[in-house]
């Protein structure tokens, strides 16, 4: 992909830096996405139990290789420079053509997770202003996701980068 995108960031203040490159998913980040996929469903698991099937994760491998190769549903990563994966966001393009709403595309952010060794040290942010600026180029009209309500951490980072709630999904358990 010709427009990737690079940045240099200095952690804890230290004289020497750590270059980071975000870049389109490929078949060979397949190990990492899958270290990432089982870090972000132990986070749900934890705290809803009732709905995330503890030691499992959202795609498997087949589904995985599918969605790499597909220009609907890009995923990019974060890498260092030695391409060890730091982070990673999976994204689909969406369209709604309804009667009663206007023809918009969104960029619906599916998955953002930053590997635990990396988090706090602005991979997360970079990775969001990267998709903003990729469904900007792409004529998007907005960019969405859904985070859960018990993931107060991811709740209160996507509000940090300025999203704002667009809508509300409740539930009422009954068992």
């Amino acid at each position: 992909m010709n427009n990737e995108f690079r940045f240099r960031k200095f952690f804890q203040n230290k004289e020497i830096g750590m270059e980071i490159s975000i870049r389109r998913a490929k078949i060979s980040d397949i190990p990492g996405l899958n270290e990432l996929l089982y870090q972000v469903h132990k986070v749900h698991a934890d705290k809803r139990p009732d709905l995330f099937k503890e030691g499992k994760k959202k795609y498997n491998e087949e589904e995985l290789e599918k969605i790499i190769v597909n220009d609907s549903e890009p995923i990019f990563v974060a890498v260092d420079e030695n391409e060890n994966l730091l982070g990673h966001v999976f994204c689909i393009f969406k369209e709604d053509r309804s009667e009663s709403l206007t023809d918009i595309v969104t960029l619906f952010v599916d998955d953002l997770c930053v590997s635990k060794k990396a988090r706090g040290k602005g991979i997360g942010r970079k990775l969001y202003e990267y998709v903003l600026d990729f469904a900007a180029k792409k004529g998007c009209y907005n960019v969405t996701l859904d985070a859960w309500s018990c993931n107060e951490q991811a709740v209160r980072f996507y509000e940090k980068c300025g999203m704002q709630v667009q809508k509300v999904v409740m539930e009422k358990i009954l068992t």
